[in-house]
């Protein structure tokens, strides 16, 4: 059975009238599905004559650009596979993913050619020639191996997850048309970038087989670039992480940023916590829904989200149709579980949780959070090169270990009490600095908080928190927030420091680095908390 997802879109696109409609809106105009298309079929000649046959791997180091969806597109056309790295990346992470993926072409810009010295490298420039011949193309399986993708690193170095031809669909249909309702007529518009999960589904594959549009842009993330963009293109839905909307609505001026997304009719969160009390405060700024939700790389993309139809504040939502997730108590077989300790299943809690949170005619006992495992047709096939470390997260029957811990509330919502790493211990007493955090964040002048557990500090909490006001915190604030953490928290999980910063360090992948800040603890501008009044 023919499953190349390139030839696919291209066939829906004639199938569905959506050759001359916008496909791509750039700074230097509109860019339809057609010309995509047969951008890619130009892409395919070229890396066909300079020796890329299906099975080969093709590195694509490239910024959102018309060349980049022309190289991807073009790899999957002739049944290639596409291992995807930011072009941001520093030189270390790229020889890495060379040295992973073993990748026999590479497609960057000139001053990146020097990184990937045992490949054949390819520019944007050399993909938009006319070749001699452009080949059919490939006939691959739907579950051939299509595109890779590596992990953020936070537990070790980068893997690459491979997905199959047939996973953008899958994840298309849960989250662009089921959780959104994206329809021809939406302009979608990602801050994150499509060489990572969330930007890949939103600029590339949820506008392709929706027939809709999306804001290509090449630029680093700003505030000022992202109104710009909004004014000119009037996107209709947002996607990006908490620490971008927390920007936008934290903007010096607020009132060209309101303007500029005016026609938002929803925003999707993912990649890291949504503070209730950032998504009361978007809400309210952009005078629209803002709804979160939970992918990872291994799945694809989204696979738990609030929708535009059925929402819970401080949740991450419903499973969606067609995934299922297992809520399950585990215990540490001999070791320290998710750091080098093997894992031991004790129970499922909730049974198998369906799409919306069905829980096939199971009620879900009063019980605690648990270990998140997902099945679904777009988990991916397994770690490049890796069977070792795909048999840590994946079993034989399909389940996903995310790593998150997780309760379903009755009404089938799904509610995140952090990462299971991120876990501390203090007095005793095992939790997610999430909970404290999610206090913190509650103040009017908090933009964004991490509290980690500092190794060289026993027993405590530092808080690290960037106003909202910018590098200056307001006079008396961190005295404001322990007081707010005195009055709802345990004493143990109260900070014994409050650290004011201009922004929280993050990986590569844009999480919050929180080994740098337990290391560093960056000591400069700590402040200690006063002695609680009697």
């Amino acid at each position: 059975m023919d499953g190349n997802v390139a030839a696919s879109l291209a066939l829906r696109a004639d199938t569905y009238g959506w050759r001359d409609r916008p496909l791509f809106r750039t700074g230097d105009g509109i860019v339809t599905h057609g010309e995509v298309h047969d951008a890619a079929a130009r892409a395919s000649g070229v890396l066909h004559a300079a020796g890329v046959r299906a099975g080969d791997r093709v590195l694509i180091a490239l910024p959102d650009s018309i060349g980049y969806a022309a190289a991807l597109l073009g790899t999957l056309r002739l049944g290639a596979v596409a291992v995807l790295t930011g072009p941001e990346q520093d030189e270390r992470h790229h020889a890495h993913v060379l040295s992973d993926a073993e990748p026999s072409a590479a497609v960057c810009a000139a001053d990146l050619a020097a990184r990937f010295p045992s490949a054949h490298v390819l520019t944007p420039e050399d993909l938009a020639d006319e070749p001699a011949h452009v080949p059919d193309p490939a006939s691959v399986a739907p579950d051939a191996a299509a595109y890779v993708q590596y992990t953020s690193g936070t537990t070790g170095p980068p893997k690459g997850a491979v997905h199959r031809h047939a996973d953008p669909e899958v994840y298309v249909r849960a989250m662009a048309i089921g959780a959104l309702g994206v329809s021809a007529d939406d302009v979608l518009f990602s801050l994150a970038k499509a060489c990572y999960p969330y930007g890949l589904g939103a600029t590339i594959f949820f506008p392709m087989f929706c027939g809709a549009s999306s804001v290509l842009w090449p630029d680093p993330p700003s505030v000022e670039g992202a109104v710009e963009q909004a004014r000119l293109h009037r996107p209709t839905l947002l996607f990006t992480v908490p620490t971008w909307y927390a920007r936008l609505v934290n903007a010096p001026d607020p009132e060209p940023v309101r303007a500029a997304f005016r026609g938002l009719r929803a925003a999707a969160s993912a990649g890291e916590p949504l503070l209730p009390s950032l998504a009361d405060r978007v809400e309210e700024f952009f005078g629209c829904p803002v709804l979160d939700g939970l992918g990872t790389t291994e799945v694809g993309h989204t696979f738990i989200s609030n929708t535009v139809s059925r929402r819970r504040r401080g949740s991450l939502g419903v499973v969606l149709d067609p995934y299922e997730i297992d809520v399950r108590v585990e215990r540490v077989l001999g070791g320290a579980g998710g750091r080098g300790g093997p894992i031991g299943t004790v129970e499922s809690i909730a049974g198998a949780v369906g799409a919306g949170g069905g829980l096939r005619g199971r009620r879900i006992p009063p019980v605690g959070a648990g270990a998140l495992y997902v099945r679904g047709p777009s988990v991916m096939a397994g770690y490049l090169g890796k069977p070792e470390h795909t048999a840590e997260v994946l079993d034989a029957d399909g389940w996903l270990r995310t790593g998150d811990l997780v309760h379903v509330d009755p009404d089938g919502f799904v509610h995140h009490h952090g990462r299971i790493l991120d876990q501390v211990t203090v007095s005793g007493d095992r939790f997610s600095p999430l909970e404290v955090e999610r206090v913190l964040g509650r103040h009017a002048a908090v933009m964004e908080v991490a509290v980690v557990e500092a190794p060289d500090t026993a027993d405590a909490l530092h808080a690290f928190v960037v106003p909202a006001a910018g590098d200056a915190a307001p006079t008396g604030l961190a005295d404001e927030l322990l007081a707010l953490a005195r009055r709802v928290l345990p004493a143990h999980k109260v900070p014994r420091t409050v650290t004011f910063v201009s922004e929280l360090p993050r990986t590569a992948g844009g999480k919050v680095s929180r080994a740098s800040l337990a290391r560093a603890r960056y000591r400069r501008g700590a402040c200690a908390p006063r002695p609680p009044r009697s």
